[in-house]
C-alpha cells in the first residue's frame, strides 16, 4: 500500500521548525535546523522524537556540499557543480537513483531499478505542499531526508545569489 505524507513548501522561510503530516494531518515527523550553529545541521525526528536523519550542511569546502544521514549511515550527498548560467548540482547515494526534476519537486526514487517513491508538488488544505508518496515503507526515511535535504539545497541556493547581487 502506498503512503502519502505532506511537506508544506518553503519549510526553511518558517522559522526552521515544521512537521511533515500525513493525508489526515497527523504529525509524522518533525524537522529542526540548529540556529546559528556550524555545521548547519537539520534533524529530522519520528513522533517519539528520536532522530532518524540528518541533513548537514558542509563548512569549508569550496562549493556547497550536503549530507544526509538516516539511522546513523551516510545515504547521500548532494553537491553544487561548477557551472557559469545556472546552479548545478548532482545526488550521489549507493543503490539510489533519482531520476526527474528534483529542483522543482517533480520526481522519483528508485533503489537498484525499483520505484520506492515520488515526490511532486500539490496544493493541499493548509498551502503548498510536497506529496511524498512511499511505495516501499523501507525507504519512508530516506525520502523524507531526501526532500528535506533538496529545499535546503534550493534555499541555500537562492541566499547565495541574492547575497551575490550589487546595488548601487
Amino acid at each position: 500500500m502506498t503512503k502519502q505524507l505532506y511537506i508544506k513548501q518553503k519549510v526553511f522561510s518558517l522559522g526552521e521548525k515544521f512537521k511533515v503530516k500525513d493525508q489526515d494531518e497527523n504529525d509524522v515527523y518533525f524537522v529542526e535546523g540548529s540556529f546559528m550553529k556550524v555545521p548547519k545541521t537539520f534533524s529530522i525526528m519520528n513522533t517519539a522524537r528520536d532522530v532518524v536523519a540528518t541533513v548537514t550542511k558542509k563548512v569549508f569546502s569550496f562549493l556547497p556540499k550536503f549530507f544526509v544521514e538516516v539511522n546513523g549511515q551516510e545515504v547521500l550527498t548532494i553537491k553544487k557543480e561548477i557551472s557559469f548560467f545556472k546552479a548545478r548540482y548532482t545526488i550521489d547515494a549507493v543503490g539510489i537513483e533519482i531520476r526527474g526534476n528534483w529542483w522543482d519537486m517533480n520526481f522519483q526514487v528508485e533503489r537498484h531499478g525499483e520505484v520506492v517513491g515520488k515526490v511532486n508538488k500539490v496544493w493541499f488544505s493548509w498551502g503548498d505542499s510536497y506529496k511524498v508518496e512511499i511505495l516501499d515503507e523501507a525507504m519512508e526515511t530516506i525520502m523524507i531526508a531526501i526532500v528535506v535535504a533538496i529545499d535546503c539545497v534550493k534555499d541555500d541556493n537562492s541566499k547565495t545569489a541574492n547575497s551575490s547581487i550589487t546595488t548601487n
